[in-house]
């Protein structure tokens, strides 16, 4: 019987680990991985992927760029995507890229079975006395295990965020590869100040807390796109006064209600969130930070930059978990490095 060789890609060292465990234990393959785009293509081009289960959010060439190079080189491989971005239109541009199937991350043994049964690509009653050969990565190693975990849950969590709005604005997301790390004050303000384009923000917070995992949700809005957002929300006058203010703490209950319902379902915690405050309109990025930097001490951030594709709408949100919730969210995650 001929071994299928398959291809892990996923820059996410917990979600390729997760993928490779779902698949069938009597499957006759060998499984290869990669954690970018182009180590991707690499691997395709040598053979090594008779069947590719494809990440979409990465960082450099992302899943989009890797489909469109399979078909533009004809490489012979067959594609299954397994994404977080849940949004209709990833799921048709994928396919119409040529992807054979797309799954929901997280996944699971019985999803990823009864889809290859499906295709014809797994066949338990020919399988019963073949073995998997699985060629296992080198194990991650230092303190930041732990927040690559992390990283893998918000992928998921922004990826239902970003369905949500997409679906109540009729647009779609480009969704970012999420950034996870534990700042001081001062690096969150040469964070953020990194994002801004020189005109005017504004900001939103809202605190959460859940099982002692408490912070607060911060989102930060470029001005010159408040018209284009309440349109697409539907607002019948978008130069009303006041009119600013009210989309601000629309957009930021629907990311950080989203994000937190995400987020806490995979950590089995039931957040409960405080309602939408304003930080501050029409300020320089600086300007805002320097007017709240009591609210923020040692943290642990997650960032992400949600962008509508049309019109080129920007948001800035991150997730700040409190210093004294750090060692609570890492000891939730241990189960997840096992």
């Amino acid at each position: 019987m001929t071994t299928t060789s398959v291809l892990v890609c996923d820059d996410s060292g917990m979600a390729r680990k997760q993928m490779a465990r779902a698949l069938p234990e009597d499957w006759e393959i060998t499984v290869q991985y990669a954690a970018d785009g182009e180590e991707c293509l690499e691997q395709v081009r040598q053979g090594q992927a008779d069947l590719l289960f494809l990440d979409l959010n990465m960082p450099g060439l992302d899943g989009y760029g890797v489909l469109e190079r399979i078909r533009y080189e004809e490489l012979p491989t067959i594609v299954i995507v397994v994404s977080g971005d849940i949004q209709p239109d990833a799921h048709e541009r994928v396919m119409a890229f040529g992807a054979l199937a797309f799954i929901e991350k997280p996944t699971s043994a019985e999803k990823v079975r009864t889809l290859l049964t499906e295709y014809g690509l797994y066949r338990p009653s020919e399988s019963d006395s073949a073995a998997s050969v699985y060629s296992p990565e080198s194990p991650s190693t230092g303190s930041d295990q732990w927040l690559d975990v992390l990283r893998e849950l918000s992928n998921v969590a922004m990826g239902r965020a970003g369905d949500l709005l997409a679906r109540l604005l009729n647009v779609f997301i480009r969704l970012p590869v999420p950034r996870v790390n534990e700042l001081t004050p001062n690096e969150l303000r040469m964070a953020l100040t990194a994002t801004k384009d020189g005109g005017s923000w504004s900001g939103a917070c809202q605190g959460f807390i859940g099982s002692g995992l408490c912070g607060e949700a911060l989102l930060m809005f470029s001005e010159s796109r408040f018209a284009d957002m309440a349109n697409l929300l539907g607002y019948p006058d978008a130069g009303e006064p006041g009119l600013e203010t009210e989309v601000l703490m629309d957009i930021s209950s629907i990311l950080t209600g989203a994000f937190l319902k995400g987020l806490g379902d995979q950590l089995d915690v039931n957040f409960g969130i405080s309602h939408p405050v304003v930080l501050g309109t029409h300020l320089r990025v600086d300007d805002l930070l320097e007017q709240n930097t009591d609210r923020w001490q040692n943290m642990l951030a997650i960032e992400l930059n949600y962008a509508v594709e049309a019109p080129d709408i920007r948001c800035h949100f991150l997730l700040l978990f409190a210093e004294e919730a750090i060692p609570l969210l890492r000891e939730r995650l241990s189960y997840l490095l096992d």
